[in-house]
């Protein structure tokens, strides 16, 4: 296995091939994408260990969707059962549970220092499904732990974004996939500012056009309804884009 330095501007053309592909098989894609949403959600509504358990299971649905990705580029219809092909019985399945309990792990710890920021507020809403009232998103320490989640969060996706496809494509132990997964991101970090950058912008013209549409209809509030399609639209073109950065990282000898 090679790892591959590539220059900034391949960010946006990972971008680019993400929604290309989508829209060759548009259907099958967007609807793996809530098939994988409606997994997570299902799985994280068991008592007590729901929330944990999704977690675990997060890097093999995710490496299901670069399966589906591949298939999508080469003409195929991807089938829902893609979504859990990492799963199935075989040598990947062990690894990829055990790669996702690292993941697991270290969410949680992350959720672990967001509490010590505002007394695990931001913690309960996200994994425990709280409701959100607008005193509490208001509150200084409540948007410091959020700040600092997502600021901890950098890292912690750096270590696990080409592990799933490292450990179910590439055969590596879980422990070394999170090694290259970060040097893999390390070496290329300019491609990927580039390539976050151009999904915050994708995602900030939603947002945009939900406005200028609800104005437009007379009706403001109605820019929620028409930009959660959208926003869930351009999501799945997001993790369509994901297999397209392990490709240009990585390469076998």
């Amino acid at each position: 296995m090679l790892l591959h330095t590539v220059p900034a501007r391949q960010g946006l053309q990972w971008a680019l091939l993400g929604m290309r592909t989508f829209w060759k098989q548009p259907l099958a894609m967007s609807g793996l994408f809530f098939l994988f949403m409606a997994l997570i959600s299902l799985v994280s509504m068991v008592p007590l260990l729901g929330g944990a358990l999704a977690l675990v299971l997060m890097p093999a649905f995710t490496a299901g969707l670069m399966a589906a990705t591949q298939m999508a580029s080469e003409g195929r219809f991807p089938m829902p059962g893609t979504v859990w092909m990492a799963l199935r019985a075989g040598p990947r399945r062990l690894p990829m549970l055990q790669l996702g309990a690292l993941y697991a792990a270290g969410f949680l710890l992350l959720m672990a220092v967001s509490m010590l920021v505002d007394g695990g507020q931001f913690a309960r809403i996200y994994l425990a499904g709280e409701p959100i009232r607008p005193e509490l998103v208001q509150a200084d320490s409540f948007q410091a732990a959020l700040w600092v989640s997502m600021l901890l969060y950098v890292p912690l996706s750096m270590l696990f974004w080409h592990a799933p496809a490292l450990v179910f494509w590439q055969g590596v132990s879980p422990v070394k996939s999170l090694f290259f997964s970060w040097m893999g991101c390390w070496r290329n970090k300019g491609a990927f500012v580039v390539y976050a950058g151009a999904w915050a912008a994708v995602f900030g013209s939603v947002a945009v056009i939900a406005m200028l549409a609800a104005t437009l209809l007379g009706d403001p509030q109605m820019t929620l309804s028409i930009m959660m399609p959208l926003a869930l639209l351009a999501a799945a073109m997001f993790f369509t884009s994901m297999l397209f950065t392990v490709k240009d990282c990585f390469s076998t000898a």
